[in-house]
């Protein structure tokens, strides 16, 4: 199966930028039918996206924009949050005005059909792909999964410790890993949580006596949940001044397996927290056909199977 990238993986590559060189490196790039990558500079007033091809300029009529515009089914916001950004197309056709002006007709929406049919309908519940966070919402996160084609990752799909918006989690633009969690003829659902390691993997990185940071997730009447890491959260006793977000300093009381606890204590409150670091990945295979977070004779199961 080939494989498709989100948008900005090309941009730099060696590849990408020598058939961008000059006209005949764009003629060759045209009759091989090359996936390329630019930036756009400007949309007109009629939403057409204009590219700088090393000199030579590059359209993207608005039809070509992406797929579901022609439709109706995509809004033209598609298109114009695309500038200063880069995107992919397919060389359609080259015309050369009376003054030996060339200019490259492009299409993006021929790029996206053809990642569509020989990558996202093929893909199977249990592969791991490469995504990049597009933007958030409250309820998740939307990530590119090739040539701009965006998928849904749920905000309970993020991580095994809870959080309150996406946004603690991932930054636009982030590039991570991800999961496919079902695939309903190219509409994609993704999950990331199975990534990040399971609690006994997690847990392997502290040790009872250590003072650690960590970020308040939630306060409850009976304690405040720190999360140390996306995948692993202890509980600590209340402190004055307490609240989700906040970043604390904590003494790890004890670590027991058997219940999957542990118990924390609050040293130090700080700021809010900071913006989220990228995430670390315990699995590096290219498909998991289930992932079991509990450790071994633990009463509470927490499990995923694809």
């Amino acid at each position: 199966m080939t494989k498709f990238y989100p948008e900005g993986i090309l941009i730099d590559k060696a590849e990408n930028k020598n058939f961008l060189k000059n006209p005949s490196t764009l003629i060759e790039a045209m009759h091989e039918g090359k996936i390329l990558e630019a930036v756009v500079r400007i949309c007109d007033s009629s939403h057409n996206m204009i590219l700088d091809l090393g000199g030579i300029k590059g359209i993207i009529p608005r039809e070509e924009g992406a797929i579901g515009i022609k439709e109706g089914s995509v809004r033209d916001i598609a298109i114009i949050s695309r500038v200063n950004r880069p995107v992919c197309f397919i060389i359609t056709g080259m015309d050369t005005d009376e003054n030996g002006k060339i200019t490259a007709k492009l299409s993006r929406r021929a790029a996206q059909e053809r990642c569509m049919e020989g990558y996202i309908k093929k893909l199977r519940a249990g592969d791991i792909i490469d995504a990049k966070i597009t933007h958030t919402e409250q309820f998740g996160a939307f990530a590119d999964i090739g040539c701009g084609i965006v998928s849904l990752l749920p905000i309970d799909s993020m991580s095994v410790s809870r959080i309150e918006h996406p946004k603690q989690r991932f930054a636009n633009g982030t590039q991570i890993k991800a999961i496919v969690k079902s695939n309903e003829d190219g509409r994609i659902c993704l999950s990331h949580k199975e990534l990040l390691g399971t609690w006994e993997e997690n847990v392997k990185l502290f040790e009872i006596g250590e003072t650690v940071s960590g970020v308040v997730r939630s306060v409850e009447d009976y304690g405040a949940f720190v999360e140390l890491a996306p995948n692993l959260a202890g509980l600590a006793e209340l402190k004055d001044g307490l609240k989700p977000g906040v970043e604390v300093s904590v003494y790890i009381k004890n670590i027991i397996p058997s219940k999957m606890k542990i118990k924390l204590i609050i040293i130090d409150i700080f700021g809010e927290e900071k913006a989220p670091k990228p995430p670390r990945y315990f699995y590096e295979g290219e498909r998991i056909e289930e992932f079991l977070y509990s450790p071994s004779g633990c009463d509470k199961v927490i499990e995923s199977k694809f």
